[in-house]
């Protein structure tokens, strides 16, 4: 009868709180020697990339011609110091590979097995993954973009061509700079659950976030199309100020917003999905 009890009372142990598996991923996403590191590189890579575009634009200012630089304010011409191009790149590479590696490396150690062994709901597991996963790069995003903007803007101030975070079009450059993180994070997060190899899953990462789109243009209507739905091309037209052309074929605001939220939610979906219905 004891026994019989015991092994009753052992059956019947509650699941797993959804917040204990909050901590659990949160440890172990920082238990991965690459996170900090990498956060920490690509903070410093992007940062740079931004700073040094707006001290060319302060070394170089004489040179360039008066009207030019009469205009330069009234154009939004600061706000494409405060986040460029190279820096979005940066962020797409560095927080795609941290959301990768934050399933892969399970995968890899064979942790996976021991994780859903004692957590049999494997949904829950992954959705408090994908709350660390994005709670944290959205605070990297966030750190860094606004870091930029207050940066480059007061290299820009030396010669009065700094603006204000209240300057129309500076508070959506600096949003759609810090939330591509948490949306190349979470895809990175999805090709993972989906191929669950730490080789493969970065050049995929690669493969979708960067070189797909180098590979459309926007001269024509398909191809265009093709590139308003990718992250990097939403947060071009974000980003985009009213002195720099939008192409042949241009996106909305709302629609580039649209794009980030589409992303992040079939990211989310798909993750969950992999991990529900394949055998580890």
């Amino acid at each position: 009868m004891t026994r019989t009890a015991l092994a009753g009372t052992a059956g019947t142990e509650p699941p797993a709180r959804f917040r204990d598996l909050l901590a659990a991923e949160w440890l172990k996403l920082w238990s991965l020697r690459s996170a900090p590191w990498s956060l920490l590189a690509g903070a410093t890579a992007v940062m740079a990339f931004n700073v040094g575009a707006a001290w060319d634009r302060y070394r170089y200012w004489d040179a360039s011609e008066p009207g030019s630089r009469a205009g330069f304010v009234a154009d939004g011409m600061p706000l494409l110091d405060a986040f460029t191009a190279n820096a979005a790149l940066v962020m797409l590479l560095v927080t795609g590979a941290i959301g990768a590696a934050a399933i892969t490396g399970e995968y890899g150690t064979g942790l996976i097995r021991t994780t859903f062994a004692a957590v049999p709901a494997r949904r829950s597991l992954m959705a408090a993954k994908v709350c660390v996963v994005a709670v944290v790069t959205t605070v990297f995003g966030a750190v860094v973009a606004g870091a930029s903007f207050l940066l480059t803007q007061a290299i820009l101030g030396g010669r009065d061509a700094g603006v204000s975070l209240g300057h129309p079009g500076a508070l959506r450059v600096v949003a759609a700079s810090a939330l591509l993180a948490p949306v190349a994070a979470l895809t990175g997060l999805a090709l993972g659950a989906l191929i669950r190899h730490g080789a493969a899953t970065p050049v995929a990462c690669f493969a979708v976030l960067l070189l797909l789109p180098a590979a459309v243009q926007e001269n024509r209507h398909w191809t265009a199309v093709l590139d308003h739905a990718l992250p990097l091309g939403a947060w071009s037209r974000l980003v985009a100020v009213q002195g720099f052309p939008h192409g042949p074929y241009p996106w909305t605001v709302s629609g580039a917003w649209t794009v980030y939220a589409a992303w992040a939610l079939a990211a989310v979906v798909l993750a969950v999905a992999a991990v529900h219905r394949r055998d580890q």
